[in-house]
């Protein structure tokens, strides 16, 4: 789906923008874009900010009139960020997204254009009529203008969002822990058990616990360690941690990893 949605950027005047927008594009894995009309294109403003999406560049077409830039497209749709006097199908970018899967699950060769307007004004009344729907951005009312690149962006990720789940791809990444153990096997109660006594005889040795006068203080360590909600590994390197305080608590020489006797 995603190839045969046209992102078409209206008499565009700062080149950085349209650098910045196939950046966006590409971030999202849209490849089709048309440039109507540009002040300045290309451009080596473009370029840096496209950073890395560069072959959006080079495969974008530069057409005269909005109406070379919408030939073959079964469903068009514009951003417009004021109200018009014509009532217009208006939708946000969820809902324009939804529209350019409802059209591609009709037709896989269906063609949908996304039409931005220049960065000063938008798109004309007359340019806006030659779109089936008006896409509203719901910015906050009191600073609602957003770049265009930042508007390219926004439904580029909405139509992303509409395939991945349409093709039943992940759309988040599966929890990972901080030690990137994904997937580790959970400690088992019995080990948790003798990682507590050797932490108890540890704590005891180095004279940090008291055994006549707990406090609760293992208490309290089995609920730190319990919501930490150990793996098997993470307690094997807490134990061998345990067994070298133990070794230097009682003064024996430590051999560490790497280093000869």
């Amino acid at each position: 789906m995603l190839e045969k949605i046209r992102v078409v950027l209206v008499n565009t005047s700062h080149p950085g923008n349209i650098g910045g927008a196939a950046r966006a594009m590409k971030n999202m894995g849209l490849k089709s874009l048309v440039l109507v009309d540009p002040e300045k294109y290309p451009h080596r403003d473009a370029n840096s900010r496209a950073a890395g999406a560069d072959d959006i560049l080079d495969n974008a077409r530069v057409v005269a009139t909005l109406e070379e830039a919408l030939e073959g497209c079964s469903v068009v749709l514009g951003t417009s960020a004021r109200d018009r006097r014509i009532p217009w199908p208006l939708v946000d970018p969820r809902e324009a997204a939804a529209t350019c899967l409802q059209t591609w699950q009709a037709d896989h060769d269906a063609e949908v254009a996304l039409v931005f307007g220049r960065e000063y004004a938008g798109l004309t009344n007359e340019e806006l009529q030659r779109c089936q729907y008006h896409i509203h951005i719901p910015s906050d009312p009191e600073f609602s203008s957003l770049n265009l690149a930042a508007a390219v962006q926004v439904l580029s990720y909405e139509v992303r969002m509409a395939w991945l789940k349409e093709t039943q791809q992940p759309t988040h990444m599966p929890e990972v822990e901080a030690t990137g153990m994904l997937g580790a096997a959970p400690a088992t109660h019995d080990s948790l058990e003798l990682f507590y006594e050797h932490l108890q005889q540890t704590l005891i040795e180095i004279d940090f616990l008291d055994p006549e006068k707990p406090r609760h203080l293992m208490a309290r360590l089995r609920r730190i360690f319990g919501r930490s909600q150990l793996k098997k590994s993470e307690v094997n390197i807490l134990r061998g941690i345990l067994t070298e305080t133990q070794k230097a608590a009682h003064g024996e020489i430590i051999q560490r990893r790497g280093e000869n006797v």
